[in-house]
């Protein structure tokens, strides 16, 4: 049994608008109980009707985008100037106002493809939705990749957008040096490489950039690189949450020394981890105090709203004594031993 390679179609024109409308997806899926039939045989099948429904999906999508951008410019021109009528007619078909412009996006998106000349009408159908939709978003130079793909007749999948995407960004980057550029141009640096190197060096400040593109330009081996990316997430790691530790804030504490420390004896990761989790504790701190007060709030208006007439409510309240009282005791494992926390409200707030 084979899948259809295409749904049913008929030419439908109405308004100017000239288009094959599908009115039937019809398709002779394989049996999935039949021994007879090979594996890759099998999964070829299913892929073709896949990828068929996939450009449905897309084709729809970007119409369904066409329409919902004309209604809400019929509302600007015509409406009572706050959207009324665009919203009312979403809620009458279920859209929420984020799918409504999604969809807008999307066909916003289209149409600059296709109106810039990257595109022909025809050719979205070598798309996935979430390959269009990659494409759409990235640099001009990358659209243009794509589509000379697109007219040699390749199979557009969203992980190649990304890759080509990621390749343009970091060949196109004042992050990499000439000489590391050089070689990921001559293939003997893989550019795959660069891609991750690019994004991590991009969230740190300049001060930190540069021995990261000192030490490439001595040497752009695909181990420096992957070191110098491992380097720069940990630094953007350990600046980021060192900034958010409040223990942190002592004069006597100089984090860019003890940065440079770390560095020196080959630590930073674990440094890195540790000022992390040292964040991490502290947001975890308030929100328990927080939770802990709410508790006690709410366990006392039960309190005072029940009373005998409600035994088992009581009971309930009793069995929280220990989480609502100064000292909370909770089980750490099934083999008996506790966990014991000491609240100390500040003497202002008592």
């Amino acid at each position: 049994m084979q899948a259809t390679d295409s749904p049913k179609v008929v030419p439908i024109r109405r308004a100017g608008i000239t288009t094959d409308i599908v009115t039937e997806l019809n398709f002779e899926l394989p049996d999935p109980e039949d021994a007879q039939l090979p594996e890759p045989e099998f999964q070829q099948q299913i892929e073709q009707a896949w990828q068929v429904c996939d450009r449905f999906d897309l084709q729809t999508d970007i119409w369904r985008g066409r329409i919902l951008r004309t209604v809400r410019d019929r509302e600007k021109h015509y409406g009572d100037g706050r959207g009324t009528g665009f919203l009312n007619w979403l809620k009458d078909r279920d859209i929420s106002k984020s799918q409504a412009y999604a969809l807008i996006e999307l066909a916003d998106s289209a149409d600059t493809l296709v109106e810039g000349g990257y595109l022909e009408p025809e050719e979205v159908n070598h798309f996935s939705k979430r390959a269009f939709v990659e494409t759409a978003k990235a640099d001009p130079e990358v659209q243009q990749i794509v589509s000379d793909a697109v007219k040699r007749g390749d199979r557009i999948t969203r992980r190649e957008v990304r890759q080509l995407s990621d390749e343009w960004t970091a060949m196109t980057s004042d992050l990499i040096p000439a000489a590391t550029k050089e070689k990921a141009a001559n293939h003997s640096l893989p550019v795959r490489y660069l891609a991750p190197l690019v994004k991590e060096m991009q969230k740190l400040p300049e001060i930190h950039q540069e021995p990261i593109r000192e030490a490439l330009a001595e040497n752009s081996d695909v181990e420096t690189v992957k070191q110098a990316t491992a380097e720069a997430r940990y630094l953007a790691k350990y600046l980021e949450a060192a900034s958010r530790v409040q223990a942190f804030e002592n004069e006597a504490l100089d984090l860019e020394r003890a940065l440079e420390e770390a560095l020196r004896i080959g630590c930073l990761s674990t440094t890195a981890d540790l000022v992390n989790h040292a964040s991490q504790l502290e947001q975890h701190l308030v929100k328990l105090y927080l939770t802990w007060k709410r508790l006690n709030s709410l366990s006392e208006r039960l309190y005072l709203d029940s009373g005998a007439s409600t035994p088992h409510l009581r009971t309930l309240l009793s069995c929280l004594n220990n989480l609502t009282g100064d000292l909370l005791e909770t089980p750490l494992d099934s083999n008996g031993r506790m966990v014991r926390v000491q609240m100390q409200p500040d003497a202002e707030e008592e």
